[in-house]
């Protein structure tokens, strides 16, 4: 096999793992929710906890990512992950207790964590020691790949008139599926040591002022994402007029996120990582607060490209950048950016849910997210023009571009 053929792979890889443990464990949730909502007891204060309860578990698991170093026993819990996942999915339709739910719900987010932080740490690894570059727009499509799937899959249950049980057993199904080349194409990890072929990794760490404002701008950046990842298919679905639309204006949330971070990659090479991120802030407070203004069809489709363009981007970015700073051990710090973000989305869906269940409406929340993320951007704007680590990482960044 070709050097460029095991690199497609091995990225491969890392899409179909996250079609599975993202797509399946985590947003098949956004579109069931109305279902589960009209088919069961849940309302809206509960499926904000659900969603909270979610995000703790993959929190928990960015703990876990952060505090390994050994390769082979991250490759390890990169395969418990994606049998948790399907595990996890096909569990949830054997109940109706809160309690089994809210575990269920626990156990899916931490092995979401495996395919978002664990499968990047390796690929990322693998790739600068393979003398490829070091970018992870490519993996980092199969979230938005994996959205689509789920809104695609949603629909086509719902038209066949399936129960809310029913579309998480075929999910499961599915994620069976999945798992088969995200287990296979990813490459066990070599022995330290014996993968000197590649080039010398020697990490960067950066100044406390970095990671306290980084931080900062990332659980800001993890607040605006979690509303509209949660809520917005159920948002949609209670507008009268936009009634049988929410799983369109999911698929297109999910087409949107597909290229797009392979096009933050390119901007990231003009503009330096956080000139990128800059723009992606600005631009996404935009798609987040645009259904708390309009209830046409064509303003909820153009908050979905906008909030579907930039939320990974940020991710994406972020992470990137924190496996450039940390090359030997990208998990690292990768698991301390991913505790902010992912504090955050524990906070805003409950939060978000109560307020819902009080006012019968989701626009505070999304009013809410918006000021969050448009903190997030001054925060990323003084680290921009005050920081030398910043200044340093954003200038290597466009002299390795072309």
């Amino acid at each position: 096999m070709s050097h460029q053929a095991q690199r497609l792979k091995v990225l491969f890889a890392g899409i179909f793992s996250q079609i599975l443990c993202i797509g399946i464990a985590r947003f098949s949730y956004t579109p069931l929710l109305p279902v589960m909502q009209e088919q069961t007891w849940i309302g809206d204060a509960e499926g904000g906890w659900m969603a909270a309860i979610n995000y703790a578990g993959y929190m928990c698991g960015a703990l876990i990512a952060a505090s390994l170093s050994d390769l082979q026993l991250k490759d390890r819990l990169y395969r418990i992950g994606l049998v948790m996942a399907v595990v996890t999915t096909a569990a949830m339709a054997l109940t109706e207790n809160m309690l089994l739910w809210s575990l269920l719900r626990f156990l899916s987010g931490l092995s979401s964590a495996g395919s978002m932080l664990i499968a990047s740490g390796l690929i990322l690894n693998w790739l600068i020691r393979n003398n490829h570059r070091s970018e992870l727009g490519i993996h980092f499509a199969g979230i938005g790949l994996g959205i689509m799937f789920a809104a695609i899959v949603v629909e086509i249950m719902l038209r066949l008139s399936l129960g809310w049980n029913e579309q998480w057993l075929w999910f499961a199904v599915l994620g069976v599926v999945l798992a088969a080349p995200a287990w296979h194409w990813m490459p066990r990890p070599e022995p330290l040591g014996l993968g000197g072929s590649g080039p010398s990794m020697l990490d960067q760490p950066p100044g406390k002022r970095f990671m306290w404002l980084m931080m900062m701008a990332y659980f800001c950046a993890g607040y605006g994402y979690v509303i509209s990842a949660t809520f917005i298919v159920t948002i949609v679905e209670r507008e009268p007029a936009l009634a049988g639309m929410g799983q369109l204006v999911f698929l297109v949330v999910g087409l949107a996120a597909a290229p797009a971070v392979m096009v933050w990659d390119l901007i990231a090479r003009r503009m330096g990582y956080l000139g990128a991120l800059l723009l992606a802030y600005l631009i996404q407070v935009v798609g987040i607060v645009i259904p708390a203004l309009s209830e046409s069809l064509a303003a909820i489709l153009l908050s979905a490209v906008l909030y579907g363009g930039t939320f990974i981007g940020c991710v994406s970015l972020v992470l990137t950048m924190a496996g450039r700073l940390y090359p030997s051990k990208p998990a690292k710090l990768m698991g301390k950016m991913t505790l902010s973000y992912g504090a955050a989305q524990i906070i805003a869906p409950a939060l978000t849910g109560m307020l819902a269940a009080q006012s019968g409406d989701y626009n505070t929340g999304l009013w809410l997210a918006g000021g969050f993320v448009t903190l997030g951007a001054v925060l990323i704007l003084l680290l921009r023009f005050t920081d030398r680590t910043a200044a340093e990482l954003d200038q290597s960044n466009r002299l390795v571009r072309g």
